[in-house]
């Protein structure tokens, strides 16, 4: 159950409180109850000291892009968290849900009055770091925040990379010391036989723990929020993650390599919104597709240490090509992001883009455009374009888009915006407005991708774009299928 160093991080300088009650466990972005490096840290200060265990996990009614899609996943899976810490002894789950803007305000330091510990999410992006980094300051007690976030510790390497197969050949040399650490399974068990925990009555009638379920069946309806953004398709919670995953690695997995990026029946995994809010973690993945592949974890982890450095997306991970293709995106292009986010506070803003890419779209910021649109014309696909506007109409209506037309979606953006800032701010409006697994690092990469991020200038030299990778929707149509697609999400 010991935590690796490098995934904890002290946030301020408080020691651990000896006469604590509990240990509280703040959980933002780790949202589920198994296999997390920080559950597991806050199990270790319980065994240390005997103390109970107070899990935190609260939800605010106006944190950025607000709205029933993002809170009926979340709630969802806080309905999952409650239901597996019920029969768990020496836990005590708490749920809470702002029915007010403002309203939990105090919460977190009125438990941490009594904690001997505080241990939070260490997550690189979004309003998340600001807001532990006031909490900080706030609190007398040591804050701790561990990150769960990848196979590869996000601060195990000060560099920052330029691109995935940099990042990949960085990878293949270092990721075998840090594969045999992985986090406990079922953490909860191993502070069942601590004593009874003990919270004041304020702070629970003040803040009164919400009842996940109710809130689900006629709860959110009576929320008040800036954006009218329903309901997606996807379910939330880390039930529907384990589904997610099985259906994934028994009906699909055999056909990701071609059909990743198929539009009719696609085999992609669907499990990116479950990683964006925790509700699954990398390294359940792993172990599925390990025992899937039928491999032995411990001897493969030798010969991974063991090894030829290549950079190749393919043979290094030592198993099927299925699973290997997969694991490119899901542990190189997906923790690329979070190296970036890590060491980059300007990891969202247009100034991070690499000097040739700047370089570029400056030369051919003021060539003239043949259409332009405003974000109110873009966000209601209103465009010439039935391909961008169909790929627009299924991120508005199931929070998520077909993997190859997102890249298609941004380079149209680029080319209808009066500049490249404007395209830069008008993606992460749209992305992070309606995608489940938007305000993320790996979302962040792909929007920037469209830019030049991760990427090398490309030739000819066309008007606009410079030397950025150029895509068209004649060629995608050359390329996929788009027939039933059109169908589903024309007008």
């Amino acid at each position: 159950m010991s935590v690796p160093g490098e995934r904890i991080r002290r946030s301020n300088d408080h020691e651990v409180r000896k006469d604590g009650r509990y240990v509280l466990y703040w959980m933002t972005s780790n949202r589920r109850l198994r296999s997390n490096f920080a559950l597991d840290r806050a199990a270790e200060h319980c065994k240390a000291m005997d103390l109970p265990l107070v899990v935190l996990e609260a939800l605010r009614l106006d944190y950025p892009w607000a709205s029933e899609r993002l809170h009926r996943f979340v709630i969802a899976g806080m309905r999952d968290n409650a239901q597996a810490a019920a029969t768990m002894q020496g836990t005590f789950y708490y749920p809470y849900v702002e029915t007010k803007r403002g309203a939990g305000k105090g919460l977190l330091a009125a438990l941490a009055r009594d904690a001997a510990v505080v241990v939070g999410d260490d997550f690189p992006c979004f309003f998340l770091p600001k807001m532990q980094q006031a909490a900080s300051k706030q609190l007398d007690v040591r804050l701790e925040l561990v990150d769960a976030n990848g196979l590869y510790p996000m601060h195990a390497t000060d560099r920052v990379f330029p691109s995935a197969h940099t990042f990949r050949r960085h990878l293949q040399k270092t990721l075998p010391a840090h594969l045999p650490a992985t986090p406990t399974i079922e953490p909860l068990r191993h502070v069942q036989d601590a004593p009874a925990v003990a919270i004041d009555r304020e702070i629970l009638e003040r803040w009164r723990a919400t009842d996940p379920e109710s809130l689900l069946d006629k709860g959110i309806d009576a929320l008040e929020f800036d954006l009218d953004v329903p309901a997606g398709a996807a379910r939330g919670g880390s039930v529907e993650a384990g589904k997610q995953l099985e259906r994934f690695v028994r009906a699909r997995l055999s056909r990701y390599a071609d059909s990743r990026n198929a539009v009719s029946e696609p085999a992609a995994s669907g499990l990116s919104p479950y990683l964006h809010f925790g509700h699954i973690g990398i390294h359940e993945i792993l172990h599925a597709l390990l025992e899937h592949d039928g491999v032995d974890r411990a001897r493969w982890i030798e010969e991974r240490a063991a090894a030829n450095v290549t950079g190749s997306r393919e043979g290094w991970w030592g198993l099927s090509n299925n699973a290997e293709a997969f694991l490119d995106e899901a542990v190189t292009w997906r923790e690329v992001g979070y190296n970036f986010a890590s060491h980059r506070d300007d990891y969202d803003r247009y100034d991070s883009l690499p000097d040739w890419a700047k370089s570029t779209l400056a030369d051919h910021a003021k060539d003239a455009r043949q259409t332009l649109y405003d974000l109110e014309q873009l966000d209601a696909a209103e465009t010439h374009d039935p391909v961008w506007n169909a790929a627009q109409r299924e991120l508005v209506t199931e929070g998520r888009m077909h993997n190859y037309l997102r890249m298609l979606w941004g380079k149209k953006v680029l080319e209808w915006t009066r500049s490249p800032r404007d395209a830069a701010d008008i993606l992460i409006e749209l992305n992070n407005r309606y995608a489940v697994d938007g305000r993320n690092p790996n979302s962040y990469s792909g929007i920037f991708w469209v830019l030049g991020r991760y990427d090398r200038a490309w030739g000819p030299e066309r008007p606009i774009f410079g030397k950025i990778r150029y895509m068209s929707s004649d060629s995608t149509r050359r390329k996929l299928d788009l027939a039933d697609y059109l169908v589903r999400y024309g007008r």
